[in-house]
């Protein structure tokens, strides 16, 4: 029989939050740590691949173990994002939600920061942050964290390596005599030196499954591509796909602008979200996505940080990841809560090479994606240019003369002549221009 919430001693209170949530089943993360977190008073250490749900294996114990009397911050929980922050903001109040006494604050940057001062006036138990932004809180004296008893590293992996003079100026700020948990998803060295330089020396280490955990239900394919191709391949793997929602990873902002652009043009329901764009923006591009007002999501790795959205069917790698912890945290954006998805990586062929040591570093197996042929890619070009067509909004600038002139001269045909003569015309149209579109880019190779 499985493992109950209640088993590991979570309250009722909480087991009603998470009721609502439909959760009642825990996870191995948080099969292994929550009792450890309730019952012990070490330090811990939990590895564990994203999408295994670590925020209810923190949260709950954390809200669990609060004193409501005290009206002093208790708890700090850094992320290294200011989207994660404010989901692990929003599903802390979820858990929480017959808990009435207990108050969360979530304060990160990007947004205006004098409403957040506000807010920690009044009474606050827990505050989710992003470093940059509590360090900058910490320095107006607007917050007080000198009294913690509990310390939350989310995310810690990209924290140590991104953010590291943030971390170091919050940590001098806390007490010694605190409890730190750190949750990460690949344990680098810079890790085990955080672990070393700032963690007790009794520290519990937990490892949920991760050999198969991180990557269960991903279908992990690569397609290998000639550079002037490869923009062709991915809008027809993006038109196989009607109404899938999926993301897109480039290696820039640059790149993700350039790429969201093509999607548009396309007449794809896509949006652009990268660290240049404001938070208004961001959070609005996320709100879309979420809600389903658009399907595809381009997004550099600041979007693979824990983000947790259901019902993402598939994650495209437009640029091969820098690491291998980059590939885990992109890759596990799909097959979120037991369901499946696919992970394809668009590859050009020198770097076919990397895709065995990705393979034996992270215990995985890729399948090679059949490219779609000339044939199939001039179709759905086509396609393309015919949903164009169907999305274009009347012109009411033209006149009426011109439009009657133009219905005259088609005026003897049926719709299907009609068809037939522009898809006639498009097709002729396409094969005259491809050998010129070949020059010019061949010219700009040379150059």
């Amino acid at each position: 029989m499985p493992t109950s919430f209640s088993d590991l001693g979570i309250h009722k209170q909480l087991q009603k939050g998470l009721a609502d949530l439909q959760i009642t089943v825990p996870t191995d993360i948080q099969e292994k740590t929550i009792p450890v977190v309730l019952n012990q008073k070490d330090d811990v250490v939990a590895l564990a691949k994203t999408g295994t749900g670590k925020t209810a294996a923190f949260g709950l114990p954390l809200l669990q173990l609060i004193d409501t009397d005290h009206t002093e911050i208790q708890a700090v929980i850094l992320t290294p994002t200011r989207e994660l922050g404010q989901q692990i903001g929003t599903n802390l109040e979820a858990f929480a939600k017959h808990m009435p006494s207990i108050s969360i604050a979530t304060v990160c940057g990007g947004i205006p920061i004098k409403p957040q001062i506000e807010r920690l006036k009044n009474t606050t138990h827990i505050v989710v942050a992003t470093p940059g932004r509590l360090a900058d809180l910490v320095k107006r004296n607007a917050i007080d964290i000198s009294k913690i008893t509990y310390f939350i590293l989310d995310e810690a992996d990209e924290m140590v390596s991104a953010l590291k003079e943030g971390l170091d100026a919050i940590i001098k700020e806390i007490p010694k005599k605190r409890r730190t948990l750190l949750f990460t998803a690949t344990m680098p060295g810079s890790i085990k030196q955080l672990v070393q330089n700032y963690m007790s020396k009794n520290v519990v280490h937990i490892e949920a499954d991760m050999a198969t955990v991180g990557h269960q239900g991903i279908d992990h394919q690569f397609v290998v591509v000639e550079p002037i191709e490869k923009l062709d391949v991915l809008l027809h793997f993006l038109n196989s796909k009607p109404g899938q929602r999926g993301i897109i990873f480039c290696k820039t902002k640059a790149a993700v602008n350039k790429l969201a652009k093509n999607l548009a043009i396309n007449k794809f329901s896509s949006g652009a979200l990268h660290g240049s764009l404001s938070q208004g923006i961001r959070d609005r591009i996320m709100g879309q996505f979420r809600d389903n007002h658009i399907d595809i999501l381009v997004a550099t790795d600041l979007a693979a940080r824990g983000l947790d959205i259901k019902d993402v069917a598939y994650v495209i790698n437009y640029h091969l990841p820098d690491t291998y912890d980059a590939y885990v945290h992109r890759s596990g954006r799909t097959a979120r809560a037991g369901a499946k998805g696919l992970a394809l990586t668009i590859l050009q062929q020198e770097e076919v090479i990397d895709i065995a040591d990705f393979e034996d570093e992270l215990g995985i197996v890729f399948k090679e994606h059949k490219k779609a042929d000339a044939k199939s890619i001039e179709e759905n070009k086509t396609m393309l240019w015919a949903k164009k067509i169907f999305k274009t909004k009347p012109n009411r600038d033209i006149s009426e003369t011109l439009r009657r002139d133009v219905r005259t001269v088609f005026h003897h045909l049926t719709k299907e002549e009609l068809i037939e003569k522009i898809l006639a015309n498009q097709l002729a149209q396409t094969t005259l221009a491809e050998p010129k579109e070949r020059d010019s880019k061949a010219k700009k190779k040379k150059k």
